[in-house]
């Protein structure tokens, strides 16, 4: 019983894209903390949901729940909204650290992480895991100039335009897909 055969893609994307959408609504109306709360609630609700109705919980999400509950709970509390502005910096870094480490020890991690998504040559998953993990390493930076140059509006802004890019980078992994993809009992 795997999280694709019980969740609806239309439920995984609004369970995902959800929060990230109240926070910006609210910090746009409001201010930082007002949305890091909400951010906090809805990710909390969103994990919750998922975890009903898979009964599984995907370790990504879980990682990244985790972080916004000690970074949001840190700008909350020390009213300080420098951690919380870290935090997609650190979310990235980490993914794609553990991605590279991966890679250096010969376990390519993306294909643990994507589970039997695809069927790739050993190859193809480990082009497609440095590819994503330069990737999340170039969203850490980019992160970091945006929150360290920019409005809080103009960052929040930004995480949807960086969702969008992950979509549109995903996409365009299409032909490294199609190249290295094997059949589930020929995988090398």
């Amino acid at each position: 019983m795997t999280e694709n055969s019980k969740l609806n893609p239309w439920l995984k994307l609004a369970l995902d894209i959800g929060p990230l959408l109240l926070f910006v609504t609210v910090l746009v109306r409001f201010d930082i903390y007002a949305a890091t709360a909400t951010f906090m609630i809805a990710i909390s609700v969103a994990l919750l949901v998922s975890f009903v109705m898979t009964r599984r919980l995907p370790m990504m999400s879980v990682v990244s729940a985790v972080i916004v509950m000690v970074f949001g709970g840190l700008t909350l509390l020390l009213h300080d909204d420098t951690f919380f502005k870290m935090k997609p910096t650190i979310i990235y870094t980490l993914f794609g650290s553990v991605l590279l480490a991966g890679l250096f020890y010969d376990k390519p991690l993306l294909e643990v992480v994507l589970d039997s998504s695809f069927h790739l040559t050993e190859e193809g998953w480990r082009k497609l895991t440095l590819r994503w993990a330069v990737f999340f390493l170039s969203l850490a930076v980019l992160n970091e100039i945006i929150w360290r140059t920019q409005t809080d509006k103009f960052w929040g802004y930004s995480k949807l335009a960086v969702f969008a890019l992950t979509f549109v980078f995903a996409a365009l992994q299409y032909p490294l897909l199609m190249k290295h993809a094997v059949e589930p009992s020929k995988k090398e």
